[in-house]
């Protein structure tokens, strides 16, 4: 099953374009591919014509954590294929957890479930900096040291790296010189590896050993992946800025033989995507148009209809205006193109000529599906729309694919199981203690207390879509899809079983719109999933005579928007649409204050919307356009 992708609309034409130009504003040359999947396929083939072409044993450094998973798939797919063989193979992991936890927690368990346990790779061959005890400081420094001789002048290192920059546990502040050593997890490290011990920081080790920066930096050659939007920041800082000891990563740039592999996500804030007018030529499509004007307004800082012939001139964008000025005529086009994505009727207004409306007058009212990833991404993401919707009269419906079991503290459960108590339902608060008491770290939690959760959060949902007047018994559905509900972190595969019930929804609502959540920024994680999904539903129901007047929309989550450039719908909202959807997002308690995954940002998902939907309204009015309190924009996929 394909992987989601946005679909390409114009940019920087690279067929011919000299590598030099193309890598011109790079400090480590980015390698751009489709998606993960893509890039790690390209990457396999690579590492295994190294192996191949190796008249010894071949020294080869792998990074720990998700980011090689599929790279690991794409290598087994090799030497399945007869096209490689890792006899001749010396592994060796950049880093582990000190004391080294159970297998199940270890750092390296995808690397031995993916690669080490598929391929011929002797096992003795396999090398992993790893402690089962606490040592004196004299053995562990013997261990490192000995590590750092085995793991140095490797053939190909490959890595990953953190938001932060951080490469193998090498956070913020190491230094380049740095050798194989133990090194103590800050707050924030041990904050995001704790979703591996049940979120439990208590359990979560302080500790681990790394292979130092100066060791990495032996290698003959190194390669950097790094997929998804989440990592579009780092990406940027580390192939394009100046070193810097807060990004460990970009100590790299001065090794000689070095390529980052990225996806299209993850490069997304690279100048050859940000503004590809300075690298080479483009083209100019009229989003891409859309998307240059701006970034000029940006730039220069002034509304679309101010921009002047001087300002495109100045500002590398003298292509344009060659193939589509002069630049009154563009500066008049995209102000029009941005007032006609504004509209307060997202379901169509009725009898109203909706030429130049994002969405037609009719069919009204329009069946509406809202498919939501958790049981609070509806009214998080796109709650203004969501109310817009219902109160116009539309027959909405909204779509909770996942029970979103495991995102329940613990507390929160004991604290429900206590009020049914005392409002005279019966005593299990002691019953449900002593479940959560046999839970084990590492494994998943008991299906009991799982269906609590799931309870919880269905009944918040329900709460929430009541209060704008949804009927929760027939205008709500609960799909719990399979791939889920594994009862810990990690998920299972999506299957036809997920994609069945979508199925089976859809053929029920025949929805005139559907909105989708359109997060790409974690490429393992639940959206994408969820996502794909329902795109895989469609496809498998092509010919169906509803689809044929159905179009679906993309919202963003709590934590990016999508660019302005790629704005196809934007709903705007009075202060009491945003006191409104603020007051949906209130009845999932179970979300407030201590969610057990809450991500790096402290702040309640509420604040993190209103914050994210009025910077919009500020960016429209910037623009030039009227203002709003706050906005929600979708991408309109078909």
């Amino acid at each position: 099953m394909k992987k989601f992708t946005l679909p390409k609309d114009g940019g920087l034409i690279e067929a011919g374009l000299p590598n030099g130009i193309k890598h011109s504003y790079e400090r480590i040359p980015a390698h751009i591919f489709e998606d993960e999947e893509v890039a790690s396929a390209q990457l396999a083939r690579n590492i295994a014509a190294k192996i191949n072409a190796s008249e010894g044993v071949f020294k080869l450094g792998l990074t720990t954590g998700s980011s090689p998973v599929e790279l690991y798939r794409a290598l087994v797919a090799l030497y399945k294929a007869g096209e490689v063989s890792f006899a001749n193979v010396e592994i060796y992991s950049i880093d582990e957890y000190y004391p080294a936890p159970a297998d199940s927690q270890s750092r390296n368990r995808r690397l031995y479930e993916e690669l080490v346990a598929k391929v011929d790779v002797k096992k003795e061959n396999v090398y992993i900096p790893k402690l089962t005890e606490i040592l004196d400081s004299d053995a562990v420094s013997e261990f490192c040291a000995k590590y750092d001789e085995m793991a140095s002048g490797l053939d190909l290192l490959v890595m990953g790296t953190g938001e932060k920059g951080q490469i193998g546990f090498n956070e913020a502040g190491a230094s380049e010189n740095s050798r194989t050593r133990t090194v103590l997890l800050p707050y924030g490290s041990r904050k995001r590896q704790a979703k591996n011990f049940a979120g439990d920081m208590n359990e979560t080790p302080d500790k681990a050993i790394a292979l130092g920066i100066r060791t990495m930096m032996s290698a003959k050659k190194i390669c950097l992946i790094g997929w998804g939007e989440d990592k579009a920041q780092v990406v940027k800082k580390i192939v394009e800025d100046k070193m810097d000891p807060s990004c460990p990563a970009s100590f790299l740039q001065r090794h000689g033989n070095i390529s980052f592999y990225v996806d299209e996500n993850s490069a997304s804030l690279l100048t050859r995507n940000v503004a590809p007018w300075l690298v080479g030529p483009c083209e100019w499509t009229p989003k891409f148009i859309r998307k240059a004007v701006v970034w000029l307004c940006e730039q220069v800082h002034k509304p679309i209809l101010k921009l002047t012939q001087g300002d495109y001139l100045a500002n590398g964008l003298g292509e344009l205006l060659e193939q589509h000025g002069p630049y009154d005529k563009i500066n008049i086009k995209v102000f029009n193109d941005f007032q006609h994505t504004i509209s307060g009727w997202p379901g169509g207004k009725p009898g109203a000529d909706d030429s130049t409306r994002p969405v037609p007058s009719s069919p009204f009212p329009k069946r509406v599906v809202i498919f939501s990833p958790h049981p609070d991404d509806d009214v998080i993401s796109m709650g203004g729309t969501f109310i817009r919707l219902a109160e116009q009269g539309h027959d909405v419906h909204v779509a909770y694919e996942t029970s979103g079991n495991v995102a329940v503290h613990d507390d929160v459960v004991l604290q429900h199981m206590d009020a049914a108590n005392e409002l005279g339902f019966g005593d299990r608060f002691d019953e449900v203690k002593e479940i959560i008491a046999s839970k084990k770290p590492g494994q998943p939690e008991p299906r009991a207390l799982l269906n609590l959760k799931g309870a919880i959060r269905r009944a918040e949902a329900k709460s929430a879509v009541r209060s704008f007047g949804l009927n929760d018994k027939t205008n709500c559905h609960f799909l719990n899809l399979p791939f889920y509900e594994t009862g810990g972190i990690k998920k299972g595969e999506r299957t036809q079983a997920d994609i069945d019930i979508i199925v089976k929804l859809l053929q029920e609502v025949k929805p005139h719109q559907i909105y989708l959540a359109g997060d790409l920024a974690d490429p393992h994680g639940t959206h994408r999933v969820c996502t794909e999904a329902v795109l895989e539903a469609l496809n498998q129901l092509q010919g169906e005579e509803w689809l044929k007047e159905c179009h679906v929309w993309l919202y963003r989550g709590a934590w990016m928007e999508w660019e302005l450039g790629k704005v196809d719908m934007a709903v705007p909202l009075s202060p009491d649409e945003v006191i409104k959807k603020r007051h949906a997002i209130y009845r999932h308690l179970s979300q407030k204050d201590i969610v057990p995954f809450p991500g790096e940002d402290p702040r309640e998902f509420w604040q993190r919307a209103e914050e994210r939907t009025q910077n919009t309204a500020r960016l429209y009015n910037e623009l030039g356009m009227a203002e709003y309190q706050a906005i929600e924009v979708f991408v309109k996929l078909f």
